[in-house]
Order: C-alpha cells, then sequence, then structure tokens
C-alpha cells in the first residue's frame, strides 16, 4: 500500500505509474478525502485545545470557590462535539483505507516501459535448448506413456484442472522438493513449515486481498482461506513487529501447497500440470531494509536460477515491463526455462522487490540503529522453485527416443538412485 502523504505530494507521478501499468484507482477520490481528512483533523485538534483550555479554567474557578455549574455543562457539550469530529475523522481513514488498498505499487526506475509479455527485457540466458532427432513430446504424453502422471483420475477425484503424479512421477515431484530445500538452506534460509490456510489479515498483508478474491479459495463460515503462495504465511511471519536491524535480512524458505481457481486461464495450459488448481512450490522470502533491498533481489534471483543450473535446465531471465508486472511489485524478475514441446520459455520462478508495499500493510518494521527509530522494511519473495513447472521441464527437456526420461544426476540420491524413468 502506498502512502496517503506519497500519493498527494507526487500525484503526477502516481497518476503516471498508473498509465504505465494500463491501471486504474481512484486518485480523485483519495485526493478529495485526504483533503477532508485534513480539515477535518485540524477542527478536531481545534476543538480539542478548546476543550483543555475550559477544563483548566473550570480547574482555576473550582480553587477560587467559584459556580462552574454553567461552565462544565459547556464543557461537556465541546467534549461531545470532540468526540463526534474524531468519530468522523475515523469514518473518513476507514474510506480512504479501502482506496489506498485498491492502488497498486509505483514503479522502481529500472523497470522497462511496455504493455505486455512480449515487451520484457532479457537480462541473460544459460544453457542451450536440447535438440532432439525426434519430435519432441509434450509432458501429458510422456506422463501418460510412462504411468506417471494421471489427469483423468486426478479430475473424478477433485474435478478438472486438477493433477496426479503416480510412482515415479510422485517420487520426481518429492525429490524436487527436499532437493530444493536442502539447497535453500545452504545458502543461509531458514525453512518454514507454514498453515496452508491463512485469514484474510494476511491475505491483505500480502496483497492478495482485496482485489484479488476472486481468484482465490475461501473457506465458508471462517475467516479463512486456502493459501494461494508461500509469499502470504512466510512474510506475514514478522507483521506487527519491529525488527532489530543487527537481524535483518532475514531469508526464509517453505515448501507450500498452493490452490488458486485460475479463473480467466484457458486453452493449452489446462493440459496436464501447466496451470492448475493445486500445486506444490518451495518459497524464498528476505526481509530487507531499503538500502539493501535491490542487493537482495539481485541474490534472490541468482538463487533460483542456481536450482535451475544444478538440474541441467535451460532457462533465461527477464526483467517484467510495466504493464506485465504485479499489483503490489515494484520490480520483478521472471525466471523462464525452456519447455520443448512448445519451443518456447515459460515462467518458472518470478522474484520480486515490494520495497514498503506489503511491509505498510504489515506494519512490519525494523529499528535503523543510525536513528532509533523504526522504519518500515523492504519485503521479496520468489519461488524456488515452482514443483510441477519443473517436473515438466524435466520431462520434455530429458526425454529420450524410447518415451523414457533420464534423471537429473542433482537428483538422482533423491530418487534412490534412479537414473532413468521407463
Amino acid at each position: 500500500m502506498l502512502d496517503v502523504k506519497f500519493i498527494v505530494e507526487n500525484e503526477a507521478a502516481v497518476r503516471r505509474m498508473l498509465a504505465e501499468r494500463g491501471a486504474e484507482a481512484d486518485v480523485d477520490g483519495i485526493l478529495a478525502l485526504a483533503e477532508k481528512r485534513r480539515k477535518l483533523v485540524f477542527e478536531t485538534d481545534e476543538k480539542r485545545a478548546e476543550q483543555n483550555r475550559a477544563s483548566e479554567a473550570i480547574a482555576e474557578s473550582k480553587k477560587a470557590g467559584e459556580d462552574t455549574t454553567e461552565a462544565v455543562a459547556e464543557m461537556k457539550a465541546l467534549a461531545a462535539e470532540v468526540k463526534e469530529l474524531g468519530a468522523g475523522v475515523s469514518e473518513l481513514e476507514a474510506e480512504l483505507h479501502e482506496k489506498l488498498l485498491e492502488v497498486p505499487n509505483i514503479l522502481h526506475e529500472s523497470v522497462p516501459p511496455g504493455e505486455t509479455p512480449e515487451d520484457n527485457e532479457l537480462v541473460r540466458s544459460w544453457g542451450d535448448p536440447p535438440k532432439f532427432g525426434f519430435p519432441a513430446r509434450a509432458h501429458y504424453d510422456l506422463g501418460e506413456m510412462l504411468g506417471i502422471l494421471d489427469v483423468e483420475r486426478a479430475a473424478r477425484v477433485a474435478g478438472s484442472r486438477f493433477a496426479m503424479t503416480v510412482g515415479a512421477g510422485a517420487r520426481l515431484e518429492r525429490a524436487l522438493l527436499s532437493f530444493f530445500l536442502d539447497e535453500a538452506s545452504a545458502a543461509g534460509y531458514t525453512e518454514v513449515f507454514a498453515p496452508f490456510l491463512v485469514n484474510s489479515a494476511a491475505m491483505t498483508g500480502t496483497g492478495q486481498l482485496p482485489k484479488f478474491g476472486f481468484d482465490m479459495y475461501g473457506v465458508d463460515g471462517e475467516d479463512l482461506w486456502l493459501n494461494p503462495t508461500g509469499e502470504v504465511p512466510i512474510t506475514n511471519l514478522h507483521a506487527g513487529e519491529i525488527l532489530d536491524g543487527e537481524r535483518l535480512p532475514l531469508k526464509y524458505a517453505g515448501y507450500t501447497a498452493c490452490f488458486r481457481r485460475e479463473a480467466g486461464a484457458h486453452g493449452r495450459d489446462t493440459r496436464g500440470m501447466m496451470r492448475v488448481h493445486q500445486f506444490n512450490k518451495v518459497e524464498l522470502v528476505k526481509i530487507t531494509d531499503a538500502e539493501s533491498s535491490y542487493d537482495e533481489l539481485e541474490s534472490l534471483t541468482a538463487d533460483a536460477e542456481r536450482l535451475l543450473c544444478k538440474i541441467g535446465l535451460p532457462h533465461r531471465v527477464v526483467t517484467l515491463c510495466a504493464g506485465d508486472l504485479g499489483f503490489g511489485a515494484a520490480k520483478t524478475y521472471d525466471v523462464e526455462v525452456w519447455i520443448p514441446s512448445e519451443e518456447t520459455y515459460r515462467e518458472i520462478s518470478s522474484c520480486t522487490n515490494y520495497e514498503e508495499f506489503q511491509a505498510r500493510r504489515l506494519q512490519a518494521r525494523w529499528r535503523n540503529p543510525r536513528t532509533g527509530k523504526p522504519e518500515l522494511v523492504h519485503t521479496l519473495n520468489g519461488s524456488g522453485l515452482a514443483i510441477g513447472r519443473c517436473v515438466i521441464a524435466i520431462l520434455e527437456n530429458f526425454q529420450n527416443a524410447d518415451g523414457s526420461v533420464k534423471i537429473p544426476e542433482a537428483l538422482i540420491p533423491y530418487m534412490g538412485g534412479m537414473k532413468r524413468i521407463e
């Protein structure tokens, strides 16, 4: 959430940001409410000062033995007026808060202009896409041939847009989870096993609510939501806290199952495991200060990339353009893995710096030792990595002409020594 003071003082920059993002927000309404609140706060303060002066005068009159009946009655009326004005301020602040929740984050100066993914900026690439002497099979065909992916039975159990891995496929998912968490631990991340259910306050804190509630699964009759991403419970670990600056940066890694309606998705992505309602992911989260947050974004992205390098999957990193950037993001790198059957790169991790945007909602702060004052932290996160999409990439990039799939060297110990799925 942006600070209302920032919006008031930087109206032109905020309107420009909305235009660059192709987004909408009620800036006029925010400015009008902010001005109305400013005037009402001033009036309330004036009346409160008048109330204090009246109270002091009554005290002096009582000391002098004077009759204060009329003055006390006037002060009570004044106190009621102050209370009413204060309630008016609270109502305005609540209305203003709701409007502020609809404003996306300001863009970092390095975010490239553009409207669609085609406008994203290539940063670097790693590895050469494999060249097969046979037509590359899609992961869903390979999975069915090998008996390790069962979409039909998953649909019987849960409906469309669910997938079920079986045998070596299930073991491959488990192997990836363990490998990613072990690598994160070696890189200094503290492992967290967080709840799969989160409340509305947590969802609002990281920006999923109120704007994206339609895309999430809520629990009827309870203030609970199925976790849409590990970012939610892990980033909320320090909501409402003031952290010791010497502890920063904090680095967390956690596995969560994730649940999303993906109501607007359609087409080829609905087949197999590419875009499903439930998927597994290891999330990387960093909490740091403003001065170091962009250095931490670079290292976070490198940590996600390193996993793909160790597995041996060709990939690239792009900087998202303004129009493709997420609602709360100040800057995002997408790590995209090569998918042979599509002859293109697909996102497997998004590494984002939210700056103060989430922290202001969470009231997550750190105490600056130079000033002794609390300041909002900067929050960052990235998938490290999306498990289902890693399975897709491994099946397709390591496939053989006979339909078997080679296990990447780094994963063989996690697969109990298995070197091939056939």
